[in-house]
């Protein structure tokens, strides 16, 4: 290619990545990150961290099953951009266990069978923990209505529901 010809081509798109230095305590350990603005919560725990306990289904916020606990509230986390939360202390499945001992709504999800193929389950638990956290609950409809952004496509939604009635129940002693 001749100089003449090159004059007449655009010139290459040139661009920088954003990156943002971000504060986060997860699972109990304080971390500083660097990140893309537009990461997600779900793609720093997973891409950036190996904590692939929190599962990616949808990446529309509809399924739940990317659920993690920030500031002890539920969240759906490919919802998230990290850098909107620098400070945040995150809680994912990994964190829920202290040693070998599992979290009580942990052991009714073994206790009550309330998984399947257990890709739900990582979000379900830790929705369980935020709405016990919450303190709406009240009737069982309640349940049903605060857990519907939890999708579970091997149905084991009862078994799910009487984990949440055991664990407001346990809350509420």
């Amino acid at each position: 290619m001749t100089n003449s010809e090159r004059k007449d081509q655009p010139e290459a798109a040139t661009f920088s990545v954003e990156k943002r230095k971000v504060s986060l305590t997860i699972n109990g350990v304080k971390q500083e990150i660097e990140v893309e603005v537009w990461t997600s919560i779900l793609d720093l725990l997973r891409e950036h961290l190996h904590l692939t306990g929190t599962k990616k289904g949808c990446d529309h916020g509809q399924c739940g099953a990317c659920t993690v606990l920030m500031d002890g509230k539920r969240i759906n986390s490919c919802l998230s951009l990290a850098v909107m939360h620098d400070g945040a202390e995150i809680t994912t499945v990994e964190g829920l266990a202290t040693g070998d001992k599992l979290h009580p709504v942990q052991e009714a999800f073994i206790e009550h069978d309330a998984f399947q193929c257990g890709y739900c389950t990582p979000g379900q638990i830790c929705s369980t923990i935020g709405l016990v956290n919450e303190g709406k609950a009240k009737t069982l409809e309640d349940i049903r209505d605060l857990m519907s952004g939890n999708i579970c496509r091997c149905g084991a939604y009862n078994n799910i529901v009487k984990v949440v009635q055991e664990a407001l129940e346990r809350s509420r002693s």
